[in-house]
């Protein structure tokens, strides 16, 4: 990494210790809680408020709003490319969480204004901030802990407890607020989930801004780099850069994945280049960290359910009544933050706990694809033999489904954040990190491109969600395999990164 790292390539500063990990990662933790509470409050509203304001709630929006879906978050992810490079070689890591926060709870107060075009607009603008706040701040949890700490791994658990912390309270107070306080069960109030989220996003701005001091000058810009006329370009760059996304957005799915796919190839290039400029080692450390995203890629295409066509499923076909009162649909939103915080330090005690038998990164992979894959299982299953006369699936089948996706998320996500770090070329880990969240978010977009065939035209139905699932489940089972069993070839390539 670049001198704007703060601390290019020697030790990280001697912190004070809480709970056996460096004190900074608390901080680092809480500024996440809050950005994930504002990006996962608005993840259960967005498909249905575009059917239900855009499309006068007729089921054929569906198909329309599970696209928008998927490239919104595509375009969430593929900003990191270039929120990680203009963080690496221009602004510095801690202006650039600064400036991405403005900027992401300036477009959530935007979402809310109920017009197409500005609804637009303010994803673009939370895109925008995006890009410049998440990859950054996984990275410097990755700066703060010496190249072969063995708690490296456990403090990216811990820090990805923090993203679910976030993630499981978030839908259900804006459920709350939508319908308790200030809508009805049956309209629910979605501005006020938006709203709510811009809140917590200034929250996290606070948050960061007071509490990075404990950083000791990781993150901060390279010597000559420190004047206010960086941030001013910076945030200039960024206004130029929302109409370009808006427009990105207004391309369609299909035409995004092929620009998203181009990025992707020169985002690979450019990383080899550095790598094969390093020596073999570092060549062939480049190569693994890209077969993993190409795996990465075919996760979070149907993981990301959760956010369109599972959403549809819960509205539609799930039975969630009980007696007088119903499962509010958004809180399947928080099942699986809720497993997350309760199997991640079995987890990560289980990693410890395996020593030398502790599975390989590889292998990991293949096990979150696997556990994806049988959660789709489940589904196939209740959609072809529990069925009932009211054409519903009982709720602890979808409930269920969240559960078993957790467990592979576990096996795969916040090892690869820490995988990164040990494997991008060192001028390069914010890049690379980029290049990990732009691999999660062509994974998007053909998420949402999977969940608008399951919906189809005329929205989604038993048979349709059926056959869309069981493609789900051959789609990740398979490649899982593949990765399981060749995992020792990669991990050749990878020359001892545990």
């Amino acid at each position: 990494m670049g001198a704007a790292a703060g601390n290019p390539a020697g030790a990280p500063p001697a912190f004070d210790t809480v709970l056996g990990h460096p004190r900074p990662l608390w901080m680092l933790f809480m500024s996440e809680f809050w950005e994930r509470f504002a990006f996962y409050g608005i993840r259960w509203a967005l498909v249905l408020y575009i059917v239900a304001q855009f499309h006068g709630g007729d089921p054929s929006g569906q198909q329309p709003a599970s696209f928008i879906y998927g490239s919104y978050l595509a375009l969430v992810y593929a900003a990191a490319i270039f929120g990680g490079y203009v963080a690496d070689r221009f602004l510095g890591y801690q202006r650039a969480i600064l400036v991405g926060a403005a900027f992401m709870s300036l477009g959530l107060f935007l979402i809310a204004v109920p017009h197409a075009e500005v609804f637009k607009l303010g994803l673009a603008t939370i895109i925008v901030g995006n890009g410049l706040f998440k990859p950054i701040i996984s990275t410097l949890v990755g700066k703060i802990y010496a190249q072969g700490d063995e708690r490296r791994d456990s403090g990216f658990t811990i820090f990805y407890m923090g993203i679910n912390a976030g993630a499981l309270v978030a839908p259900v107070l804006t459920g709350l607020l939508a319908r308790r306080v200030f809508g009805a069960d049956g309209v629910p109030d979605y501005k006020v989930v938006f709203i709510a989220a811009g809140i917590g996003m200034l929250l996290s701005w606070i948050w960061f801004h007071f509490g990075r001091a404990q950083l000791k000058g990781v993150g901060l810009p390279a010597a000559g780099g420190e004047g206010r006329g960086r941030v001013l370009a910076s945030v200039l760059g960024a206004i130029v850069v929302v109409p370009v996304i808006y427009f990105l957005l207004a391309l369609g799915a299909q035409a995004l994945q092929v620009i998203l796919t181009i990025m992707f190839i020169a985002l690979a290039v450019v990383l080899l280049v550095e790598g094969i400029k390093n020596g073999p080692k570092a060549r062939d450390m480049v190569i693994a960290m890209l077969i993993i995203f190409a795996f990465n890629i075919m996760f979070w295409m149907f993981f990301e359910q959760a956010g369109s066509s599972f959403n549809f499923l819960a509205d539609e076909i799930v039975r969630r009544d009980f007696g007088s009162w119903t499962f509010p649909l958004e809180w399947f939103q928080s099942v699986n933050s809720l497993a997350i915080i309760t199997l991640a330090p079995v987890l990560a005690w289980l990693w410890v706990k395996m020593g030398r038998a502790n599975p390989s990164i590889p292998r990991k992979f293949g096990l979150g694809l696997i556990f994806n894959g049988l959660a789709f299982l489940l589904l196939m299953y209740a959609l072809s033999s529990m069925v009932g006369e009211d054409n519903k699936i009982p709720f602890w089948t979808l409930f269920m489904v969240y559960v078993i996706q957790s467990v592979g998320e576990l096996c795969l996500s916040p090892i690869g954040l820490s995988m990164v770090t040990k494997l991008a070329p060192v001028r390069l880990v914010g890049f690379g990190m980029g290049g990990w969240f732009l691999s999660t978010g062509i994974g998007n977009n053909l998420s949402g491109i999977f969940a608008g065939h399951v919906s189809g035209e005329g929205g989604m139905t038993v048979a349709s969600a059926l056959t869309g699932y069981t493609f789900g489940f051959w789609a990740l089972v398979i490649p899982g395999a593949v990765l399981f069993i060749a995992a020792p070839l990669v991990g050749r390539l990878m020359h001892g990164v545990k």
